[in-house]
């Protein structure tokens, strides 16, 4: 299927690794030019490299923290006013809330709720004039199924999914829509992070830990960054126009629900 996204311009945050990297690949291969944020040089290089070779579309790179305002004023520089935003960031480690302070509550806060929102604020208005927009913020299955270990994110990520589900309903008129993807259980370095710390607290091996992970998956493996990121290609296409403030949820059939 033709996406009819071909010649778009897409700013795509955290993308030099896991999921946002995904997203870029699959936003690139519909020809879709692509401008990648990432705090890591050498990493984020090393993907628009990759990127440059498999697809061919005009790839730029900014080396900056997209939770900073520094950071989004450097980014909107290089890609100002982009046809499809792609809203990521890594989240807070995992933890019990008790020892969680103020601060770690306010960076949570600014790192999965308030810098998405601000870079909506900055390109929305932009779509809206064009008649196209399409913006994809990446959350969490949490937001669905929550862990208490992953309080903070999913605090802030369920902030962002309200401001979203009110947003939504009133851009979508003007052939922009916004939509959450939610990743389960992925092969990134954030899952082995949180992985890595379940193992420590029960006092058992990653490997353990890992496999009792994907044994409650329906799938039978854990989830891969090309998949979620032809799911949200798929979203930000011309035939995606009736979608919005919706959260799809990619974890292989982790989520037992109907709803």
């Amino acid at each position: 299927m033709d996406l009819g996204i071909k010649d778009r311009s897409a700013l795509v945050c955290a993308s030099s690794k896991g999921l946002g990297r995904g997203c870029a690949m699959a936003l690139a291969r519909e020809g879709v030019n692509v401008t990648l944020v990432a705090r890591g040089a050498e990493a984020l290089e090393k993907t628009a490299a990759e990127i440059r070779a498999a697809t061919g579309v005009t790839v730029m790179t900014v080396a900056a923290d997209i939770v900073t305002a520094a950071g989004r004023a450097a980014a909107l520089a290089a890609c100002p006013q982009p046809d499809i935003l792609v809203n990521n960031a890594g989240g807070p480690p995992p933890g019990d809330f008790r020892n969680s302070l103020r601060d770690d509550w306010l960076a949570a806060l600014d790192a999965n709720m308030l810098a998405p929102i601000e870079l909506i604020k900055a390109t929305v208005d932009h779509m809206i004039a064009r008649k196209f927009g399409r913006i994809v913020n990446i959350t969490s299955g949490a937001v669905k199924m929550p862990i208490d270990v992953l309080g903070l994110s999913t605090s802030a990520r369920l902030g962002l999914t309200g401001f979203v589900a009110g947003l939504s309903r009133k851009t979508v008129a003007h052939n922009v829509t916004i939509n959450n993807l939610l990743p389960g259980f992925h092969d990134t370095d954030r899952v082995k992070s949180v992985v890595g710390g379940q193992a420590r607290q029960r006092g058992i091996s990653y490997e353990q830990a890992l496999a009792e992970r994907i044994a409650t998956i329906p799938a039978g493996r854990i989830g891969d960054a090309e998949d979620f990121g032809a799911a949200c290609a798929w979203l930000c296409s011309a035939q995606a126009g009736f979608i919005t403030g919706q959260n799809w949820l990619i974890d292989g059939g982790a989520y037992s629900g109907t709803f």
